[in-house]
Protein backbone atom coordinates (compact mmCIF):
# COMPACT_ATOMS: atom_id res chain seq x y z
CA UNK A 1 0.00 0.00 0.00
CA UNK A 2 1.09 3.78 -0.18
CA UNK A 3 3.24 4.80 2.47
CA UNK A 4 0.82 6.02 5.55
CA UNK A 5 2.07 7.46 8.88
CA UNK A 6 0.66 5.63 12.13
CA UNK A 7 1.08 7.82 15.51
CA UNK A 8 1.28 5.51 18.50
CA UNK A 9 1.50 6.68 22.05
CA UNK A 10 2.95 5.13 25.11
CA UNK A 11 5.30 3.25 22.46
CA UNK A 12 7.83 2.55 24.98
CA UNK A 13 6.92 -0.37 26.09
CA UNK A 14 3.84 -3.26 26.07
CA UNK A 15 1.12 -3.05 23.80
CA UNK A 16 2.13 0.11 22.37
CA UNK A 17 5.76 -1.12 21.17
CA UNK A 18 4.11 -4.38 20.28
CA UNK A 19 1.53 -2.17 18.44
CA UNK A 20 4.37 -0.48 17.07
CA UNK A 21 5.84 -3.18 15.66
CA UNK A 22 2.53 -4.57 14.03
CA UNK A 23 1.81 -1.49 12.03
CA UNK A 24 5.54 -1.35 10.96
CA UNK A 25 5.38 -5.19 9.56
CA UNK A 26 2.32 -3.55 8.23
CA UNK A 27 3.74 -1.10 6.05
CA UNK A 28 3.11 2.03 8.41
CA UNK A 29 5.49 4.87 8.50
CA UNK A 30 5.33 4.63 12.57
CA UNK A 31 6.08 7.41 14.67
CA UNK A 32 6.69 6.62 18.26
CA UNK A 33 5.46 8.39 21.31
CA UNK A 34 6.75 8.34 25.29
CA UNK A 35 8.22 9.85 27.84
CA UNK A 36 11.17 7.88 28.24
CA UNK A 37 13.43 8.74 25.45
CA UNK A 38 16.10 6.20 25.15
CA UNK A 39 13.07 3.49 25.03
CA UNK A 40 11.69 4.79 21.99
CA UNK A 41 14.77 6.04 19.88
CA UNK A 42 16.09 2.09 20.50
CA UNK A 43 12.75 1.05 19.33
CA UNK A 44 13.04 3.31 16.32
CA UNK A 45 16.53 2.21 15.11
CA UNK A 46 15.09 -1.66 15.73
CA UNK A 47 12.48 -1.04 13.35
CA UNK A 48 14.72 1.13 10.93
CA UNK A 49 17.22 -1.55 11.13
CA UNK A 50 14.55 -4.36 9.97
CA UNK A 51 14.01 -1.97 6.92
CA UNK A 52 10.80 -0.04 8.75
CA UNK A 53 10.62 4.18 8.72
CA UNK A 54 10.36 4.80 12.06
CA UNK A 55 10.75 7.73 14.07
CA UNK A 56 10.81 8.29 17.61
CA UNK A 57 9.87 11.84 19.92
CA UNK A 58 9.84 12.20 23.76
CA UNK A 59 6.50 13.35 24.73
CA UNK A 60 4.27 13.42 27.76
CA UNK A 61 0.76 13.42 26.70
CA UNK A 62 -0.65 15.27 29.96
CA UNK A 63 1.89 18.19 28.20
CA UNK A 64 -0.55 20.23 26.35
CA UNK A 65 2.17 23.00 25.45
CA UNK A 66 4.75 19.62 24.27
CA UNK A 67 1.82 17.38 22.42
CA UNK A 68 0.37 21.00 20.54
CA UNK A 69 4.54 21.64 19.68
CA UNK A 70 4.67 17.88 17.94
CA UNK A 71 1.90 18.17 16.20
CA UNK A 72 3.22 21.28 14.67
CA UNK A 73 6.60 19.39 13.52
CA UNK A 74 4.81 16.36 12.72
CA UNK A 75 2.49 18.52 10.16
CA UNK A 76 5.72 19.38 8.09
CA UNK A 77 6.51 15.67 7.56
CA UNK A 78 3.49 14.92 5.38
CA UNK A 79 -0.33 13.44 6.48
CA UNK A 80 -1.26 11.62 9.16
CA UNK A 81 -3.52 8.31 9.20
CA UNK A 82 -3.53 7.02 11.94
CA UNK A 83 -3.98 7.62 16.02
CA UNK A 84 -3.28 4.89 18.48
CA UNK A 85 -4.38 6.78 21.72
CA UNK A 86 -2.44 3.81 23.70
CA UNK A 87 -0.76 5.53 26.71
CA UNK A 88 -2.67 5.58 30.10
CA UNK A 89 -1.90 3.53 33.15
CA UNK A 90 -3.57 2.55 36.63
CA UNK A 91 -1.93 3.32 40.36
CA UNK A 92 -2.88 1.25 43.45
CA UNK A 93 -5.73 -0.71 44.06
CA UNK A 94 -7.36 1.26 47.37
CA UNK A 95 -11.09 1.36 47.65
CA UNK A 96 -13.00 4.35 47.28
CA UNK A 97 -12.91 5.71 50.76
CA UNK A 98 -9.22 4.86 51.41
CA UNK A 99 -7.53 5.84 47.98
CA UNK A 100 -4.87 8.50 47.68
CA UNK A 101 -7.18 11.84 45.65
CA UNK A 102 -3.63 12.62 43.78
CA UNK A 103 -3.72 9.38 41.88
CA UNK A 104 -7.10 9.07 40.53
CA UNK A 105 -5.76 12.69 39.26
CA UNK A 106 -3.01 11.25 38.19
CA UNK A 107 -4.80 8.40 36.21
CA UNK A 108 -7.50 10.75 34.86
CA UNK A 109 -4.50 12.89 33.41
CA UNK A 110 -3.18 10.00 31.61
CA UNK A 111 -6.12 8.01 30.48
CA UNK A 112 -8.64 10.90 29.80
CA UNK A 113 -6.89 13.89 29.53
CA UNK A 114 -3.71 12.72 27.16
CA UNK A 115 -6.56 11.08 24.97
CA UNK A 116 -7.79 14.22 24.60
CA UNK A 117 -4.91 15.91 24.40
CA UNK A 118 -3.46 14.12 20.92
CA UNK A 119 -6.47 13.62 19.12
CA UNK A 120 -7.29 17.65 19.92
CA UNK A 121 -3.58 18.21 18.13
CA UNK A 122 -3.56 15.71 15.40
CA UNK A 123 -7.12 15.54 14.57
CA UNK A 124 -6.95 18.72 11.31
CA UNK A 125 -4.11 16.49 10.32
CA UNK A 126 -6.32 13.29 10.47
CA UNK A 127 -9.26 14.91 8.95
CA UNK A 128 -6.76 16.72 5.79
CA UNK A 129 -5.69 13.20 4.97
CA UNK A 130 -8.77 12.03 3.84
CA UNK A 131 -9.08 8.64 5.20
CA UNK A 132 -7.89 9.25 9.17
CA UNK A 133 -8.03 6.63 12.12
CA UNK A 134 -8.64 7.72 15.64
CA UNK A 135 -8.11 4.53 17.91
CA UNK A 136 -8.50 4.73 21.88
CA UNK A 137 -6.98 1.73 23.78
CA UNK A 138 -9.46 1.69 26.67
CA UNK A 139 -9.76 -0.97 28.68
CA UNK A 140 -12.88 -3.47 30.09
CA UNK A 141 -12.63 -1.06 33.29
CA UNK A 142 -13.92 1.08 30.95
CA UNK A 143 -17.14 -0.93 31.16
CA UNK A 144 -17.84 -2.89 34.22
CA UNK A 145 -16.60 -1.70 37.88
CA UNK A 146 -14.64 -3.83 40.46
CA UNK A 147 -13.87 -3.75 43.76
CA UNK A 148 -10.20 -1.90 44.25
CA UNK A 149 -10.50 -0.41 40.98
CA UNK A 150 -12.28 2.86 41.64
CA UNK A 151 -9.73 5.42 40.05
CA UNK A 152 -8.76 3.11 37.30
CA UNK A 153 -12.35 2.59 36.68
CA UNK A 154 -13.52 6.03 36.18
CA UNK A 155 -10.58 7.10 34.38
CA UNK A 156 -11.22 4.41 31.42
CA UNK A 157 -14.83 4.67 31.46
CA UNK A 158 -13.76 8.65 30.65
CA UNK A 159 -11.56 7.04 27.76
CA UNK A 160 -14.62 4.91 26.63
CA UNK A 161 -16.88 7.99 25.98
CA UNK A 162 -14.16 10.02 24.73
CA UNK A 163 -14.54 7.61 22.26
CA UNK A 164 -18.47 7.36 21.90
CA UNK A 165 -18.58 11.19 21.44
CA UNK A 166 -16.15 11.57 18.94
CA UNK A 167 -17.93 8.94 17.02
CA UNK A 168 -21.16 10.88 17.05
CA UNK A 169 -19.41 14.22 16.61
CA UNK A 170 -16.96 13.20 13.86
CA UNK A 171 -19.80 11.10 11.56
CA UNK A 172 -19.51 12.71 7.84
CA UNK A 173 -16.62 13.26 8.14
CA UNK A 174 -13.31 10.77 6.57
CA UNK A 175 -11.96 9.80 10.14
CA UNK A 176 -13.31 6.81 11.89
CA UNK A 177 -13.23 6.05 15.52
CA UNK A 178 -12.34 2.53 16.95
CA UNK A 179 -11.78 1.40 20.71
CA UNK A 180 -10.33 -1.54 21.51
CA UNK A 181 -11.02 -2.97 25.23
CA UNK A 182 -8.64 -5.38 26.49
CA UNK A 183 -9.28 -7.15 29.54
CA UNK A 184 -6.02 -9.62 31.36
CA UNK A 185 -3.24 -8.49 29.68
CA UNK A 186 0.57 -9.77 30.82
CA UNK A 187 2.84 -7.32 30.34
CA UNK A 188 6.47 -6.29 31.81
CA UNK A 189 4.95 -2.79 33.13
CA UNK A 190 1.45 -2.29 33.70
CA UNK A 191 0.16 -4.75 36.93
CA UNK A 192 3.96 -3.72 38.57
CA UNK A 193 3.65 -0.26 37.93
CA UNK A 194 0.09 -0.40 39.29
CA UNK A 195 1.21 -1.87 42.38
CA UNK A 196 4.00 0.61 42.86
CA UNK A 197 6.89 -1.76 42.02
CA UNK A 198 5.74 -4.64 44.01
CA UNK A 199 6.88 -7.68 42.09
CA UNK A 200 5.08 -10.37 44.14
CA UNK A 201 1.77 -8.84 44.11
CA UNK A 202 1.88 -8.05 40.45
CA UNK A 203 2.89 -11.61 39.49
CA UNK A 204 -0.76 -12.98 41.71
CA UNK A 205 -2.22 -11.14 39.26
CA UNK A 206 -1.71 -14.05 36.56
CA UNK A 207 -1.20 -16.50 39.18
CA UNK A 208 -3.08 -20.06 37.88
CA UNK A 209 -4.22 -18.36 34.65
CA UNK A 210 -2.88 -20.91 31.77
CA UNK A 211 -2.71 -18.02 28.90
CA UNK A 212 -3.63 -14.42 29.94
CA UNK A 213 -3.01 -12.56 26.93
CA UNK A 214 -0.05 -10.92 26.09
CA UNK A 215 0.90 -7.13 24.05
CA UNK A 216 0.89 -8.77 20.79
CA UNK A 217 -2.62 -10.01 21.15
CA UNK A 218 -3.82 -6.15 21.31
CA UNK A 219 -1.30 -5.18 19.19
CA UNK A 220 -2.93 -7.63 16.12
CA UNK A 221 -6.30 -6.34 17.31
CA UNK A 222 -5.42 -3.00 16.88
CA UNK A 223 -3.72 -3.51 13.56
CA UNK A 224 -6.51 -5.60 12.17
CA UNK A 225 -8.91 -2.66 13.05
CA UNK A 226 -7.12 0.00 11.12
CA UNK A 227 -6.26 -2.16 7.93
CA UNK A 228 -9.96 -2.58 7.68
CA UNK A 229 -11.04 -0.66 4.45
CA UNK A 230 -12.15 2.77 4.87
CA UNK A 231 -15.78 2.33 4.72
CA UNK A 232 -15.49 0.08 8.22
CA UNK A 233 -15.20 0.88 11.44
CA UNK A 234 -14.82 -1.30 14.12
CA UNK A 235 -16.77 0.60 17.25
CA UNK A 236 -15.48 -1.20 19.66
CA UNK A 237 -13.43 -4.46 20.14
CA UNK A 238 -13.73 -6.44 23.43
CA UNK A 239 -10.45 -8.74 24.05
CA UNK A 240 -10.24 -10.90 27.00
CA UNK A 241 -8.73 -14.51 27.49
CA UNK A 242 -10.48 -17.27 27.70
CA UNK A 243 -10.46 -17.63 31.11
CA UNK A 244 -11.65 -14.43 31.95
CA UNK A 245 -15.20 -13.85 31.79
CA UNK A 246 -15.16 -11.18 32.90
CA UNK A 247 -13.52 -8.42 34.91
CA UNK A 248 -14.03 -10.18 38.22
CA UNK A 249 -14.22 -14.29 37.17
CA UNK A 250 -11.60 -15.47 35.91
CA UNK A 251 -10.06 -19.18 35.85
CA UNK A 252 -7.35 -20.17 37.92
CA UNK A 253 -5.56 -23.92 37.50
CA UNK A 254 -4.59 -25.37 40.80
Amino acid sequence: MTTRTAVVTGASSGIGAATARRLAAAGFRVVLTARRKDRIEALAAELDAAGHEAVGYALDVTDRAAVDAFATDLDRHGPVHVLVNNAGGALGTETVATADPADWRAMYEVNVVGVLNVTQALLPALTASGDGTVLVLSSTAGLATYEGGGGYVAAKHGAHVIAETLRLELCGTPVRVIEVAPGMVRTEEFAKVRFRGDESRAAAVYQGVAEPLVADDIADAVTWAVTRPSHVNVDLMVIRPRAQASNYKVHREG
